[in-house]
């Protein structure tokens, strides 16, 4: 008998779920998905400002361990914390809200 594959667990669970227990999946996912590409934006903003983590981390007085979990989406950032990155790379921080899909 073959073992189920992540997708079929994945579809499996989704499927049992309530749909509040979907809804509170879904928000979750969200705000991972979103951690996930601000840390993306800041580890693009620190190569391309030719920066190492250790780098950024000394210039925001935190720690390189800090910066690699905000790159990979780990930590929720607040906004202190991506303007204390933004001012060490050099840039600013701009919020943009855009209407629901």
């Amino acid at each position: 008998m073959a073992r189920p594959t992540f997708e079929e667990l994945r579809e499996r669970r989704l499927n049992s779920m309530s749909a509040d227990e979907r809804a509170e999946f879904d928000e979750a996912l969200a705000v991972a998905r979103l951690a996930m590409e601000v840390g993306e934006k800041v580890r693009g903003a620190r190569e391309a400002a030719g920066l190492t983590q250790r780098d950024l981390a000394a210039r925001m007085s935190t720690s390189q361990a800090a910066v690699a979990r905000l790159e990979a989406g780990g930590t929720s950032a607040t906004l202190a914390t991506l303007h204390k990155a933004a001012a060490a790379i050099g840039m600013t921080v701009t919020v943009d809200l855009a209407p629901a899909d």
